[in-house]
C-alpha cells in the first residue's frame, strides 16, 4: 500500500512518540521502573531515595531499584534522564543542585530544569548543618569566625553538592574570613575528610551527615535554616549570629520525570508520593534522617522550581562564585 505524504507525516509523528504511545495509567507500571539520584551511595538524596523507592514499588504493587549516576554536580544524571524515554519507567529523584543552582553555577547546561522535566511532586526539604573537625577548637559560630579571621587562608571547607559550595561561599563572604574551597565528587568522601582533619569543616545535609554528628566523630555548630530547626531544637540558626540576619540555604527534594511522560502516569506518580510523604512509617524513616517529609501536586512543583531558579541565582551571585 503507498502512502500518501500526509500519511507518512502522521506516522513519523507516532514513531517520535516512542514508548509512550499506548502507556495507559491503570496497567502502569509492568516492568521496573528506575529512580535516579544524582549523587552517590551514602548521600542524603541516596537515603531518602531508597526509603522512597521502597514505599513507592509497595504502593504501585511493582519494582522500583535506585540507580545513582554522580558526578558533574548532578549534571550526568538529569541528562540522563531529560534524554530518557518518557513513559513512566526512569524518574528523577533530585534536590535544589541540578533545578536551582547549577544554571548559574555551570556555563553549559546539558539540559533545561524546567522544559526537560515533568514535575510530579516534591518531597520535602533537607536542612544543612555547619559541622567542623573535633579538632578545631570552636564550638560556636562566632568562634569558629574569629578563629577563622586570625588566621587567612587556613581555614577550607569541603563541599559534595551546589548547596555545600554555596553555603560555604556565601559563608565566607559574610564572615568576611579568606577560606579555600575543595569540591568533591560527592558528600561521603567529603565527610570522611572532614572526620580525618584533612578540610576544617563543611556544610552538609543532615541525612548524610547527622550520624556521624551524632557518634562524635565531627562537631556540629549550627543549622542553615533561618529559623531554629524543629528537629535540631539545640543547633542556633546560623542566622542567629551577628551580620548573618538572613541567612537561609536549605535544600529540597523532589521526584520529575522526562518531559512529555503521559499526564495520566504523572498523575498516578503524584498520588501515589503525596501518599508516602504524609505516611506515618515513612514520615518516621524520613525523620530519622532530618528530613521534612510532603508532597505536592506537579503544577505545585513547576512553580516551585522556576521561583528557586530566580532565588538560587541571587544566592550565587551574592556569593561572588563564577559559572564554570
Amino acid at each position: 500500500m503507498k502512502l500518501n505524504r500526509r500519511q507518512l507525516c502522521l506516522l513519523a509523528a507516532l514513531a517520535g512518540l516512542g514508548p509512550t504511545f499506548g502507556v495507559q495509567a491503570a496497567d502502569y507500571p509492568t516492568q521496573p521502573i528506575r529512580l535516579i539520584v544524582p549523587f552517590a551511595a551514602g548521600s542524603g538524596t541516596d537515603a531518602i531515595a531508597r526509603i522512597t523507592a521502597q514505599a513507592l514499588g509497595e504502593t504501585l504493587k511493582g519494582t522500583v531499584i535506585v540507580e545513582n549516576k554522580a558526578g558533574a554536580n548532578g549534571a550526568i544524571a538529569a541528562e540522563y534522564v531529560a534524554k530518557a524515554a518518557p513513559d513512566g519507567y526512569t524518574l528523577f529523584m533530585t534536590t535544589n543542585t541540578t533545578h536551582s543552582a547549577n544554571p548559574s553555577l555551570m556555563k553549559r547546561l546539558p539540559y533545561d530544569p524546567i522544559k526537560s522535566f515533568a514535575p510530579v511532586s516534591r518531597m520535602g526539604n533537607l536542612p544543612f548543618l555547619l559541622v567542623v573537625n573535633n579538632s578545631l577548637p570552636v564550638k560556636t559560630v562566632a568562634e569558629l569566625i574569629a578563629y577563622g579571621k586570625a588566621r587567612p587562608g587556613q581555614l577550607s571547607y569541603a563541599s559534595g553538592n551546589s548547596t555545600g559550595i554555596v553555603a560555604g561561599a556565601t559563608f565566607a563572604g559574610m564572615a568576611g574570613i579568606d577560606m579555600l574551597h575543595i569540591p568533591y565528587k560527592s558528600t561521603p568522601p567529603a565527610i570522611v575528610d572532614v572526620i580525618g582533619g584533612q578540610v576544617s569543616m563543611m556544610f552538609v545535609d543532615t541525612a548524610a551527615g547527622l550520624a556521624t554528628v551524632k557518634a562524635g566523630k565531627m562537631r556540629a555548630l549550627a543549622v542553615t535554616t533561618e529559623e531554629r530547626s524543629k528537629l535540631f531544637p539545640e543547633l542556633p540558626p546560623i542566622a542567629a549570629t551577628p551580620g548573618f540576619k538572613g541567612f537561609d540555604i536549605t535544600s529540597w527534594n523532589g521526584v520529575f520525570a522526562p518531559a512529555g511522560t503521559p499526564k495520566d502516569v504523572v498523575g498516578k506518580l503524584n498520588k501515589a508520593l503525596v501518599r508516602i510523604a504524609s505516611d506515618k512509617v515513612a514520615r518516621e524513616k524520613f525523620a530519622g534522617l532530618g528530613f521534612d517529609a510532603f508532597g505536592s501536586t506537579s503544577d505545585e512543583l513547576g512553580v516551585f522550581v522556576a521561583t528557586e531558579l530566580v532565588k538560587w541565582t541571587k544566592l550565587v551571585k551574592n556569593a561572588g562564585i563564577q559559572p564554570e
